[in-house]
């Protein structure tokens, strides 16, 4: 068995295989060579991230390494081959440790099984849950606090949102403020805080994100490992772009009901009088003080785990 990077064409192997492994698996969707095509044209995409098993001159399994965010795929291969699975995941540690990477984490469904299993046998931790959520604008609480009005986030606010966001945001500081107020997929206005009185330093923040060629909430899968365009700690990673979509940062948890309020009925009222009828949120289930704000004011729809390893 020989274990090579990435080679044109091998796009249809790879279809071929993860269609094939994931056929019997519940909630799958087929890829198409197109997809992967798409992917492997990138002028950014990188030959060594991708890794192949080869049994004579054909191939039979595959794994992939997506080095920017730290995520690992689940090494698909073909029945009889499965073996192989751990020489392919090896060859992708192996790729991470090169290139510097600390920790590797995957992120699957909870009812795929036997994915989870590998994953934990081969010392990948279940850290925590994504937590998704949604709710009926029209069941959005009222402001309790008028006298609190939230205002526009500006760019000398960026230290006061890197220091509520420590531990979840996956950006540095001296990138927030291009993701913030150069992002060709929001509005710096979508991004509204709360500052405290005498210093003005913003104590909360929110975003709330309004698009009609974005996804209905209700349309999709909770369960698929999905993160939602725009909510803390999703910044860097694969996303999907979904109408309505709330999020919370707070520099003190004792402070999340309460602001958050304030922040979700001013958003409402803005996003409604767009195209949102239907709200969205998504928050990681080790944060507590906003899973908190989350189960009381939104309805849980699924989550879906994140399994991490440390490489060093």
């Amino acid at each position: 068995m020989k274990i090579r990077t990435f080679q044109p064409n091998d796009e249809v192997a790879q279809v071929e295989i993860y269609n094939a492994a994931v056929a019997t698996l519940p909630g799958h969707k087929l890829a198409t060579v197109a997809d992967i095509r798409k992917r492997t044209s990138d002028p950014g995409f990188d030959p060594g991230t991708r890794f192949y098993a080869v049994a004579g001159s054909k191939v039979v399994g595959y794994c992939t390494l997506e080095p920017a965010q730290g995520r690992v795929s689940y090494p698909w291969c073909l029945a009889g081959f499965e073996s192989v699975a751990s020489e392919l995941m090896d060859a992708v540690v192996m790729a991470a440790l090169s290139r510097g990477l600390h920790t590797l984490f995957a992120a699957y469904r909870r009812d795929w099984a036997p994915v989870i299993q590998f994953f934990t046998e081969h010392d990948f931790i279940h850290t925590r849950d994504i937590i998704n959520y949604w709710n009926s604008a029209g069941d959005s609480p009222t402001v309790l606090n008028a006298s609190e009005m939230a205002e526009p986030l500006k760019p000398t606010d960026i230290p006061a949102v890197a220091a509520m966001g420590k531990g979840l945001l996956r950006l540095p500081e001296e990138k927030l403020e291009k993701y913030f107020f150069a992002n060709p997929n929001f509005s710096p206005s979508s991004v509204i805080v709360l500052r405290s009185k005498g210093t003005g330093v913003p104590y909360a923040v929110a975003i709330g994100l309004e698009n009609p060629d974005y996804s209905e909430v209700r349309k999709i899968d909770p369960l698929a490992p999905c993160f939602r365009f725009g909510a803390f700690g999703t910044e860097g990673l694969n996303t999907k772009r979904v109408n309505g979509l709330f999020s919370l940062l707070v520099a003190e948890p004792g402070k999340a009901i309460t602001a958050g309020l304030t922040l979700l009925a001013t958003l409402t009222e803005e996003m409604t009088e767009g195209s949102v009828t239907t709200l969205a949120a998504q928050c990681p289930s080790d944060v507590k003080h906003l899973v908190l704000f989350y189960s009381r004011y939104f309805k849980e729809q699924g989550r879906f785990p994140i399994l991490e390893k440390r490489l060093v």
